[in-house]
């Protein structure tokens, strides 16, 4: 009988015990799962490093021979004018005319006062972005010489690019860290715990944009970072 009633107890502290510690066990995992979730921006504006500027320009004529030489002619006068400007010649390239014979075209109807339409395209592709803009300013002078610009088609549109991500990289991911934990240390002392270590981070995306529709030569970078803290009592 008294053997009995020992095991009885021995049982029941038995169950109390393992009751404790998975008790314990439960108190333990709720307290690792005590996080919070913040998000660290940084943005900076750069200006822009590299700059493709397309120059378009047509011409008509009836006879191909005469065309091409008016042609040469201009790309010539162009040429000059960029050169005397500061643009190196390395940075010059030019399209094959893109030439449309308007009596050929199937939908044109009506006669034409003249047949053929050349489109020539002279690209200026360069890092020196303050040189193009300040010899865009001057493109007034290239009339007086008969060379017409078109610059309606979209295609054909001014692209400015940043490329020095690399180099500003690091700063940013850091002052993104950093506000993100500044976020995080508020929500800590809002809900009167402390902040623990990190349990995740990711760096997210950069997005380099356009600062504005009229300034498309001033980019603005920008970065999110994602961060998951320990909350501790």
């Amino acid at each position: 009988m008294q053997s009995r009633v020992k095991e009885t107890v021995i049982l029941a502290l038995a169950i109390l015990c393992l009751g404790a510690f998975f008790y314990r066990a439960q108190i333990d995992v709720k307290d690792r799962d005590r996080v919070v979730f913040v998000r660290g921006l940084a943005e900076r504006e750069v200006p822009a490093d590299f700059v493709i500027w397309p120059i378009v320009y047509k011409e008509v004529g009836n006879d191909l021979a005469e065309l091409s030489a008016t042609l040469q002619s201009k790309s010539q006068i162009l040429e000059k004018f960029l050169l005397e400007n500061g643009v190196k010649k390395e940075n010059i390239t030019y399209s094959t005319p893109a030439i449309v014979d308007a009596d050929g075209e199937l939908y044109s109807g009506g006669k034409h006062n003249y047949r053929y339409v050349a489109t020539v395209v002279a690209t200026v592709a360069t890092n020196d972005v303050a040189l193009v803009r300040k010899t865009m300013e001057k493109q007034g002078e290239l009339l007086k010489n008969g060379i017409a610009f078109s610059g309606s088609d979209y295609q054909y549109r001014t692209i400015y690019s940043f490329n020095g991500l690399n180099e500003i990289k690091p700063a940013m991911i850091d002052e993104a860290t950093k506000n993100a934990r500044t976020a995080a240390e508020k929500f800590a002392k809002d809900s009167d715990s402390k902040l623990g270590k990190i349990k995740t981070a990711t760096q997210g995306v950069f997005s380099i944009e356009n600062r504005d529709e009229n300034t498309p030569y001033i980019k603005k970078v920008r970065v999110v970072t994602n961060v998951q803290y320990f909350l501790e009592d």
